[in-house]
């Protein structure tokens, strides 16, 4: 079974929006497009070429994937693999592309027969309806995220639609010069609950 991975960067209000730059994706009108530009430094910049360099599949939103293929095709020499590594496309309106190595998904049980195949794991970017959904059907192994001291107050958000109550563990975090906090989850199990204090007061 393959893992699915979820990369995000958010802003503390949990906007997900057009991080990249203004052109990146202005709709509903926007106004914030390019909002971790001014948190960029040395380690932050580290930790995304290791990122690019593992191999990896790529589950996206048809959104996402025609911003995609408008730009990585030519520009592969900062990304290695993202033209050889496979594109599966959530879409019920986008059947074909010319971008190699592209294959196009209809329902969330090709997703789940995706994620039961052989195969490297599959990585998520952008794409906010499509976590969404894959929050909602419990199908995300790992939250990569990268959360910007920043609030927007408008924009698509990582939760926004109601995911299904789970715990997650925390394997890994950071804290760049800029600010930003870079916060590797797994997936644990059922959420657990209890009253706070309860053990000493029962002492």
């Amino acid at each position: 079974m393959r893992k699915i991975i979820v990369l995000s960067m958010i802003t503390l209000d949990g906007v997900m929006q057009a991080p990249g730059g203004p052109e990146e994706d202005a709709s509903n009108d926007f106004k914030f497009g390019g909002w971790v530009a001014p948190y960029g430094d040395e380690v932050d910049d580290k930790l995304v070429q290791k990122e690019l360099k593992k191999t990896s599949d790529y589950l996206l939103g048809r959104k996402t994937f025609e911003i995609w293929a408008a730009f990585w095709p030519e520009h592969a020499d900062f990304w290695p693999g993202i033209n050889d590594g496979t594109k599966y496309v959530l879409s019920k309106t986008m059947k074909s592309s010319d971008w190699k190595n592209t294959v196009f998904l209809e329902t969330v049980g090709d997703i789940q027969t995706l994620k039961n195949s052989a195969g490297p794991d599959i990585q998520v970017w952008g794409s906010s309806k499509l976590v969404q959904l894959l929050l909602k059907n419990d199908l995300v192994d790992e939250l990569r995220l990268k959360i910007y001291p920043v609030t927007l107050g408008e924009g698509k958000k990582l939760f926004d639609t109601g995911p299904i109550p789970a715990a997650f563990t925390l394997t890994e975090s950071l804290v760049t010069p800029s600010g930003v906090i870079i916060a590797n989850y797994h997936r644990a199990g059922k959420v657990q609950t209890g009253t706070i204090g309860a053990d000493v007061e029962a002492n």
